[in-house]
């Protein structure tokens, strides 16, 4: 019996939207949803898992038992509009030009970043917390970037007026819940959460933590770092001992030993707050049964000099400023890949393309950094020997050094680009991990000093979009 060829045509349609209709059912399944959590000023060694006796971070220590952490994993730029620009693009500052007073994510930018990539991929994505690119005039508005935006422009507040009587972290902790009440059925999901601890409040002494917390720490002495003396302070390029980290930072928060306590519990407390708020987030995707198939990325935008060579903020790029936590937990990575340590130089500009990665989205041609996906499953893969990291920032009334430079495994070369002639320092940390003995005019070591100057400037090149993403 010979079939009509409309009705061939109706029954081939059904078949290709049953199918349709199948793969999409099965989506959630072939691609993750994504947990991005950034944290505010973390330095790298705030952590429990990374071996601090004092600050309580369970969470975070469970992520890393369960999941794969980068024990070298370093911010390429420690200015916090830099270095979240970076992880939004996948870019080096110097490409992607956005700080504080250079501008800021520009329209075409946003286009490439991983929010806006994801979304056209067919994830449902969402951003909470400090945006940090944006604060300015923006371009673009955060509700045009993501479908469920919750996000404030600025500094924020740990005790927003919208909210009365709650702490930022307890917000977010809701915010998460009402995101994930909003995801279509049958949709993959990425959601961005931008904590705002453990950044100082408004002013810099001002670190308010949740108020069950104030008294956590106080029978506890934390100890000055190593490098808070007079001898390494002395030591230091003059401009350095009159920038903004010693003039501002260091002299408001550390100048006595009764501030340092102050500030580093208060500091301290923040991180656990933002702990507790992770383990609250796990809890519910557990609950709703997301947790086997979320990844979870966790890191901070840049370290903090708490102190270290008698100096505060983040702006110099030594390991106490461009140092940060960064924990993968992938539920899906193998058993035998679960609760490493990886020693690969990880960046701030590989969050872009590993978020891409997990999706299954292809990578812009733009983009600097490299998936980690493949090292949170195990796999030896060739791996970057070295990074091109810098600072850019400036302000006409506070001063800000001009830096750009090269980390290895074992040396680091940082040459300040803002006097005359330009002022090197060299750093075996192999022998000196706490950067304290400048061995740029060390004659032994003037050939390392040509090579790695000579490196410095290839990679400037590079991360100036020079050559394009191997």
């Amino acid at each position: 019996m010979r079939i009509p060829r409309h009705h061939i045509i109706v029954l081939l349609a059904n078949v290709i939207a049953g199918l349709l209709s199948a793969a999409a059912d099965a989506l959630p399944d072939q691609h993750p949803n994504i947990l991005i959590l950034l944290t505010d000023d973390q330095r790298w060694d705030a952590m429990g898992c990374a071996g601090n006796r004092i600050v309580h971070t369970p969470e975070m220590d469970r992520l890393a038992r369960e999941g794969t952490m980068f024990a070298n994993a370093f911010a390429t730029s420690s200015i916090c509009a830099a270095s979240r620009a970076s992880i939004f693009t996948g870019q080096y500052e110097r490409s992607h030009h956005c700080n504080f007073n250079t501008g800021i994510l520009r329209r075409a930018q946003l286009e490439q970043s991983y929010p806006m990539l994801l979304r056209r991929a067919g994830y449902h994505t969402g951003f909470i917390g400090k945006y940090g690119v944006g604060d300015g005039k923006r371009e673009i508005e955060g509700t045009e970037v993501f479908d469920r935006w919750f996000g404030f422009y600025g500094q924020g507040f740990y005790f927003p007026n919208t909210h009365p009587g709650k702490h930022l972290n307890q917000v977010m902790v809701e915010q998460a819940r009402d995101f994930l009440d909003g995801v279509p059925a049958n949709k993959p999901w990425c959601l961005s959460i931008s904590f705002k601890a453990p950044h100082s409040g408004k002013g810099y002494l001002s670190y308010e933590a949740e108020p069950d917390l104030k008294q956590l720490y106080a029978d506890v002495t934390i100890a000055a770092p190593p490098t808070a003396k007079q001898k390494y302070f002395d030591v230091l390029p003059e401009f350095l001992r009159r920038c903004n980290a010693r003039t501002s930072y260091w002299e408001q928060r550390f100048s006595t030993p009764e501030q340092y306590q102050s500030v580093m519990k208060d500091y301290y407390r923040l991180i656990t707050g933002a702990d507790r708020a992770i383990g609250r987030i796990r809890s519910e995707l557990a609950r709703r049964g997301l947790a086997d198939n979320t990844v979870i990325l966790f890191l901070s935008d840049n370290g903090d000099m708490m102190g270290d060579y008698m100096l505060g903020g983040k702006e110099l790029l030594h390991d106490v400023s461009i140092r940060v936590p960064l924990i993968v937990h992938d539920p899906r990575a193998p058993a035998s890949a679960r609760g490493r340590r990886r020693p690969e130089l990880a960046l701030n500009i590989d969050i872009a393309p590993t978020a891409l990665d997990l999706a299954g989205a292809p990578l812009p041609a733009a983009i600097q950094g490299r998936s980690l996906a493949p090292l949170v499953r195990g796999e030896r893969v060739a791996w970057r020997k070295d990074f091109f990291c810098e600072n850019n920032f400036c302000v006409p009334t506070q001063y800000y050094p001009m830096i750009e430079g090269v980390r290895t495994a074992r040396w680091k070369y940082i040459r300040y680009t803002d006097v005359q002639p330009a002022c090197e320092q060299l750093f075996d940390l192999d022998k000196d991990a706490n950067e304290v003995n400048d061995l740029a005019s060390a004659k032994d070591r003037a050939a390392t000093l040509a090579n790695l100057r000579h490196r410095s400037d290839e990679l400037r090149g590079e991360a100036s979009g020079a050559s394009v993403r191997k």
